[in-house]
């Protein structure tokens, strides 16, 4: 049995998981979701119903982005205590601001988005200090914490990127562009048509890339 990755092109999450992925010397077959009418197969083996989800050929199923990504640069990459801190205020504080500026019909509270972006940009304030140390997040070169935290950023800069683009963070901004222009970031971002069941597999990271 090959591997199988459920994924959706858009989602933070799945593409930090097909870039690690992609600088990996592992292959999968990756099936796109549709998050309005998931595959029977997916929900069998993760009934949580998010992607991504990594169904190993031994049996093993990987249900967290983070889970993936430590499968797939197993002797690659390796975060350090500092990647793991800022990776983890990425997931459990960026990403609730995030949501609730992005999304703010989606919550009954009667409140005003600009203040959960605002304190979005205290934690891209944080990046830009460490992009004053290093290109990338922890080094020079792309690191785990690139991967990590990228698809993020980009999903923030995207909901009003006039206005992204005015914030006077200018080491984040060299290295997000940097990062969406790379060969790495555009080579796991085509667009696929929805899975179904019975189509021919397709094999990622994309042969043709």
């Amino acid at each position: 049995m090959p591997n199988i990755l459920y994924s959706f092109r858009r989602c933070p999450y799945a593409i930090r998981a097909r870039m690690a992925i992609a600088l990996s010397t592992n292959k999968c077959q990756v099936r796109e979701v549709e998050l309005r009418d998931r595959p029977a197969h997916m929900l069998e083996i993760s009934p949580k119903g998010t992607v991504p989800v990594l169904l190993l050929a031994d049996g093993i199923i990987l249900e967290e982005s983070l889970d993936i990504m430590a499968w797939a640069l197993d002797g690659i990459l390796t975060p350090s205590e500092s990647d793991l801190d800022l990776i983890t205020k990425n997931d459990e504080e960026f990403k609730v601001n995030l949501d609730r500026y992005k999304y703010p019909n989606r919550y009954d509270e009667d409140y005003d988005y600009k203040v959960y972006r605002d304190a979005a940009v205290s934690f891209l304030d944080t990046l830009e200090q460490r992009l004053t140390l290093h290109k990338n997040l922890s080094d020079e070169a792309v690191g785990y914490c690139d991967l990590a935290i990228l698809p993020f950023v980009r999903q923030f800069a995207n909901i009003d990127r006039e206005w992204f683009n005015s914030l006077r963070l200018p080491r984040l901004h060299e290295w997000l562009e940097g990062h969406l222009q790379s060969q790495l970031f555009t080579s796991v971002m085509p667009k696929l048509k929805r899975w179904l069941n019975g189509d021919p597999p397709i094999i990622f990271p994309f042969e043709t890339v």
